[in-house]
């Protein structure tokens, strides 16, 4: 029987308002996944590879990321977890300010599953956070004792 794992939901936001609101609709849609929130992308990047807890250990999660954040760029830290073997299938959600077309492109091409532009109309937001919990609760992940 496969294991079921809930999925983690990993956001790097440095603005804490703008997390605030993103986890409060999160709640509204009905998501109760657990939450990591970093506010910067040497550590949520440690966390995604290197925690026990963390994504490329511990299975599945759905990456919440701003683009505009103080130590690297969003997209950078996309391209890292996109080239690691064990989180490439992790799902990317982009949340900017930045609706730059060349900039969404770009994440487009890194990987990305979905770009929203921040302020968020949050009713769409809710709507992909519901597609993607609709998405997280049916996502199974190959039990490595398995095969």
């Amino acid at each position: 029987m496969t294991k079921h794992k809930p999925v983690q939901i990993v956001m790097i936001e440095d603005d804490e308002g703008h997390a605030r609101l993103i986890e409060k609709n999160i709640r509204r849609a009905g998501i109760s996944n657990e939450l990591v929130h970093f506010t910067d992308g040497t550590a949520a990047l440690d966390h995604l590879v290197n925690a026990p807890n963390g994504p490329a250990l511990n299975g599945p999660a759905l990456v919440l990321l701003d683009l505009n954040l103080p130590d690297m760029s969003g997209t950078d830290i996309l391209a890292r977890i996109k080239a690691d073997e064990r989180l490439h299938r992790v799902p990317v959600v982009v949340l900017t300010t930045t609706d730059d077309k060349r900039e969404i492109a770009r994440c487009y091409d890194l990987g990305c599953n979905v770009y929203i532009t921040k302020p968020v109309n949050y009713e769409s937001f809710a709507d992909a956070i519901r597609q993607l919990g609709l998405f997280l609760s049916v996502i199974q992940l190959p039990d490595a004792t398995e095969g």
